[in-house]
């Protein structure tokens, strides 16, 4: 039975139609909708809508049922899961919902659920952040071409490539801090939007659940579903762009024409008719989830951009564009966390004459540092690369912060974790 039930049978194609993939969606939230709940009835008993005898049986049940969600054996038989519970409560679950609404239940369930899922996030971000920094390390020394409009440009470095995607990741860290800062007010007690007649006392569900504030305006609270969803995809989004960038030099850079890096076997594909190929199909498909990601932002926005106030059915779709993009994400931070420890680099690139003209700003600096006005240098060195007689021999010597000779790689890591300590996630249950 439907616990908002009028008394007459739905359409089956209706109930199809309108349940959507709830039911399937709903078991991901399963946990956080019965801690939501405990912290629910916990202080309805503290304001006296609830007996102490009812939430000491209720609690246990519920911790029952939470653990049952956790491992994966809590199943939807009705409705969705807000039904399933109270159903599964017995008598005492039709008190359990006094002074709430499903829509602030749901809303709370997506932020509980968010919240979890960002700290995995993050974490993960820290280990590949980690990589990252180590490995340009490792490799500061290694030098590579840099390239501008593909074309060779001046002497890189594998320490400063692998540098910049660690300090791109401190950008997506400062996206991920505003989008935690957004799910992290607790919406529960706006119950439809409007608040409720019953005497709730919201500051006490916003300390039992670890929010860090309260959704004050209680039709804001309902207005921050969608909101929330939309701060946190383009958080996600973020981060996407810079994997996928990452993913997308690492095919570039592996393939014969560049072979800067090689692939660890185990992580490119043979071919069913060309028995030479090794194609990084594992980083291709990271770039084809990342650019995936890129597009959830957008989906939520169309579902979303042109509702008034107010809580409206359409909100339900957004779980089928949100929900999934974190494992969507994981996997791909997991897989780049696997492969970057084994990725060898050529070490001699730069004693190729075909990476010779890369020198030619080492050449022009040389000359102005000797007197020559640095338009005559750039002339002078111009001219030798049209002749054929351009050479360089000895070092690139780079001295400033951020060049080939001093990556800042301490105060990169300083920046992450100035950031990261800001944030500081919750535990995810």
């Amino acid at each position: 039975m439907k616990i908002w039930d009028k008394g007459f049978d739905n359409d089956p194609r209706i109930d199809r139609f309108t349940v959507g993939k709830d039911r399937e969606l709903d078991l991901l939230l399963a946990p956080y909708d019965i801690e939501g709940t405990m912290a629910h009835v916990t202080m309805l008993s503290e304001v006296g809508l609830l007996s102490g005898e009812d939430l000491e049986q209720l609690l246990p049940e519920l911790e029952k049922l939470r653990q049952e969600a956790l491992e994966g054996r809590f199943v939807i038989h009705g409705e969705d899961v807000h039904s399933e519970v109270e159903e599964r409560l017995g008598p005492l679950g039709k008190k359990v919902h006094t002074g709430r609404s499903r829509n602030d239940q749901v809303a709370l369930d997506i932020k509980l659920f968010t919240r979890a899922r960002m700290t995995r996030t993050i974490d993960k971000m820290e280990a590949l952040f980690g990589l990252f920094l180590s490995r340009a390390h490792e490799l500061k020394e290694v030098l590579m071409p840099g390239y501008t409009h593909l074309q060779v440009a001046m002497p890189s470095s594998f320490g400063l490539w692998l540098g910049a995607y660690a300090e791109c990741l401190c950008d997506d860290l400062v996206q991920m801090k505003a989008a935690w800062e957004i799910n992290g007010r607790n919406p529960l007690g706006s119950a439809a939007g409007y608040g409720s007649s019953a005497p709730l006392n919201r500051s006490r569900t916003t300390e039992l659940l670890g929010f860090t504030s309260l959704a004050c305006n209680s039709i804001y609270a309902q207005m921050g579903r969608g909101r929330t969803e939309l701060a946190v995809a383009n958080a996600y989004a973020s981060l996407a762009a810079t994997l996928g960038r990452f993913a997308t030099d690492c095919c570039l850079f592996s393939s014969q024409n560049f072979g800067f890096v090689r692939l660890p076997d185990a992580f490119t594909t043979g071919s069913s008719i060309m028995p030479q190929k090794k194609n990084p199909d594992v980083f291709e498909l990271v770039r084809a989830h990342c650019n995936y990601l890129q597009g959830v932002p957008q989906s939520i926005r169309l579902v979303i951009g042109n509702l008034p106030s107010g809580y409206f059915r359409d909100m339900q779709v957004l779980k089928e564009a949100y929900l999934p993009l974190f494992d969507r994400m994981d996997a791909c931070l997991d897989i780049l966390a696997l492969a970057l420890p084994g990725m060898t680099v050529a070490r001699d690139l730069m004693s190729q004459p075909l990476y010779e003209q890369a020198f030619c700003v080492e050449e022009v600096n040389r000359l102005a540092e000797s007197g020559v006005p640095f338009r005559d240098a750039y002339r002078q060195v111009g001219k030798a690369v049209q002749e054929g007689t351009f050479h360089f021999s000895g070092k690139p010597h780079h001295t400033h912060e951020g060049s080939i000779g001093r990556l800042c790689l301490e105060e990169i890591e300083a920046r992450f974790r100035g950031i990261l300590s800001s944030i500081i996630p919750q535990k995810a249950i």
